[in-house]
């Protein structure tokens, strides 16, 4: 639980996890409380999404490296680990073959 100070337009100016005159409670997961949260973090939360994203391919990418070039075997994953690396290769598959345009002539 939260508590939120609001000014005469009903916009949330600030909020307290201690209870105090003048605050009204609210849900932590109201989703008015979460825009006004991530309206701080704003550039630098979404940065950081992307930069995870970006990471994320260039892990893919070690791992089918280093399964190439016999370092690690598949089956040394972890099965949950096995499992991702399999659906991303047929997400990218698929996402790959969908994007010829051309076609093959």
């Amino acid at each position: 639980m939260a508590f939120i100070r609001r000014d005469d337009a009903g916009q949330i100016v600030a909020v307290s996890q201690i209870p105090s005159e003048g605050l009204e409670p609210i849900a932590a997961g109201d989703v008015e409380l979460q825009h006004f949260l991530r309206s701080f973090g704003g550039a630098s939360a979404e940065q950081l999404n992307r930069s995870d994203q970006d990471f994320v391919r260039v892990l893919e990418d070690l791992v089918e490296l280093l399964i190439a070039k016999g370092v690690i075997l598949f089956t040394e994953l972890p099965d949950s680990a096995q499992q991702k690396v399999l659906l991303r290769q047929q997400l990218r598959s698929k996402l790959d073959g969908s994007l010829n345009l051309i076609g093959d002539d």
